[in-house]
């Protein structure tokens, strides 16, 4: 067993895993890093990392469909793993795709600004409204609508 001699913990190897892939997919050596990333899977098989690891890997191949169905694997597999929720983000919208997430470190735990507020009425039902973002007036938003 190969990950007895790499790392002591299962974790330690995934993160050794996840960083390793990084820079096998920087230097573009595609086959032994589907080797790395399917002998992980068959040792754990319950890990969310490989999943996401073979959907950045199907993603650089070109092959789009295949990304999404692992990276929504590795969602399942582990709900609380950010990289493979920022995956389908990324990969799935129609602007231009950030970096990779290989690791939690890639998420970036900024805060989202809030651009709406909830209010309760004396009837405890909420209504939303839109905070005052500031050097934004009416006018300058409607002109931006328009664009």
């Amino acid at each position: 067993m190969r990950t007895a001699i790499i790392a002591g913990t299962k974790q330690e190897y995934l993160d050794w895993l996840s960083e390793n892939v990084r820079g096998l997919l920087n230097d573009c050596c595609m086959g032994e890093t589907r080797e790395m990333i399917c002998e992980a899977m068959k040792e754990y098989p319950d890990a969310a990392q490989p999943h996401n690891l073979l959907g950045i890997l199907m993603e650089m191949q070109g092959n789009h469909v295949a990304a999404m169905k692992h990276f929504r694997a590795a969602s399942v597999l582990d709900p609380t793993f950010l990289p493979a929720r920022k995956n389908m983000e990324n990969y799935g919208s129609f602007s231009r795709p950030g970096a990779a997430a290989y690791t939690m470190e890639d998420c970036g735990t900024a805060e989202k600004k809030e651009h709406f507020k909830i209010e309760y009425d004396e009837n405890g039902i909420g209504h939303a409204s839109h905070m005052k973002c500031p050097g934004v007036t009416p006018t300058t938003f409607l002109n931006f609508l328009i664009k």
